[in-house]
């Protein structure tokens, strides 16, 4: 096969590789980079301008891949960059809350318990249980995307857990 770059959609071809078109990369991959921006962003509007900046990247880098799992790892990076940068800039810390005050927000996904006990876990936790649990990623896997050693995952994953399970069983009484 032929390894490819992405230029204007067409797929532009390399060395070795697989061939791909920026078309089929977002039909492959824009649904799972959309989940990870919403597990961020917590809106559909943030989500979905986070998945255009994210693929606007691809566009703009013209970055070529090696395989799926490659072109996969890649967009999972760039999206919790991006969306972790959004937080960073100094105009979200200054916005006035009453001015979201009566903002509806849609939740594509449908709520459970532990649906929105992930999404409220700190930020250092939540990108590691998405890619090993959402996404199937190894934990040796998911240091190498993180960019972190794998007992830093291994740890975050124990603890994780047990953010969750208390937050679940503290539910439980409470349902009770």
């Amino acid at each position: 096969m032929i390894k490819t770059s992405l230029v204007h959609g067409e797929a532009q071809p390399s060395h070795i590789g697989y061939s791909s078109t920026f078309e089929e990369v977002y039909e492959r991959q824009s649904f799972m980079v959309y989940r990870v921006c919403f597990s961020y962003m917590k809106n559909v509007a943030d989500s979905e301008d986070m998945v255009a900046d994210v693929f606007a990247k691809l566009i703009e880098t013209n970055k070529t891949f090696q395989n799926v799992e490659h072109e996969k790892a890649w967009l999972l990076r760039i999206a919790i960059n991006k969306c972790r940068n959004h937080f960073k800039h100094w105009w979200r810390s200054r916005a006035d809350i009453d001015d979201y005050e009566n903002l509806e927000t849609v939740n594509p996904f449908q709520e459970s318990e532990l649906s929105q006990a992930i999404l409220d876990l700190p930020e250092r936790f939540k990108a590691v249980i998405y890619l090993y649990y959402y996404e199937g990623y190894s934990t040796a896997e998911v240091a190498g995307i993180l960019k972190k050693p794998q007992s830093t995952i291994l740890y975050h994953m124990r603890e994780a857990r047990k953010f969750l399970k208390g937050v679940l069983e503290n539910e439980e009484r409470q349902n009770s």
